[in-house]
């Protein structure tokens, strides 16, 4: 998928932890850093861009996508498709960015099976209080939706050792700098630093 030293990275976490949040921050922070824009088949909402919040294509579009194996990984969530297609992914690395998927565990699972170069972090809240705070501190849902997206959180933590690297959001600042340690540290392996500078390494060792 890629001829450079360009990373994929797939950050996972529940709902509340502060995944978004902290991707965004690294994008803005951190140079040659993207997040993967996924396709989806739900309605597009009225502050939202095609081609930058989500490629919106009707079902017909995704299922025939589906069929050419287009996707990296993919989910009917609540009657809509959300899927993470190879081009998109492959033209961000192919331009040299660090690509970041902001993806469930059940998804990061799919990519895996695919690919083998893939870094995967899990975003964890400072405790069970604390999540349920922050996800009260939207206001937008009641307690019943509140209490089910709780449980689906507690299901979603019970993943986390499927990932390469654990950070614990309880200090914003702290998460970040950890979160953007990983993909940095990264840049400077051997086999990318190798490829990254090449003649400079060839003129210091023939």
């Amino acid at each position: 998928m890629k001829a450079n030293n360009a990373q994929l990275f797939i950050v996972s976490a529940p709902s509340g932890a502060g995944k978004t949040s902290l991707v965004r921050r690294v994008i803005k922070e951190l140079p040659n850093v993207t997040v993967s824009v996924s396709h989806t088949t739900r309605g597009i909402r009225p502050a939202e861009k095609d081609g930058e919040d989500y490629y919106f294509v009707n079902r017909e579009k995704f299922e025939a996508m589906i069929a050419a194996d287009q996707f990296l990984e993919y989910a009917d969530v609540f009657g809509n498709y959300y899927g993470t297609s190879v081009e998109s992914v492959g033209d961000s690395l192919g331009a040299g960015q660090d690509v970041i998927l902001e993806i469930d565990w059940q998804g990061a699972a799919q990519v895996r099976q695919k690919l083998d170069d893939v870094v995967s972090i899990f975003i964890l809240p400072p405790s069970r209080a604390t999540l349920i705070e922050r996800l009260k501190s939207r206001g937008q849902d009641s307690d019943d939706v509140i209490e089910k997206r709780t449980n689906e959180a507690v299901a979603e933590m019970q993943q986390y050792h499927r990932a390469d690297y654990l950070i614990i959001n309880d200090d914003f600042d702290e998460a970040l700098a950890e979160l953007k340690a990983v993909i940095l540290s990264y840049r400077v392996t051997k086999s990318r630093q190798a490829l990254r500078h090449a003649g400079l390494i060839t003129s210091l060792t023939h």
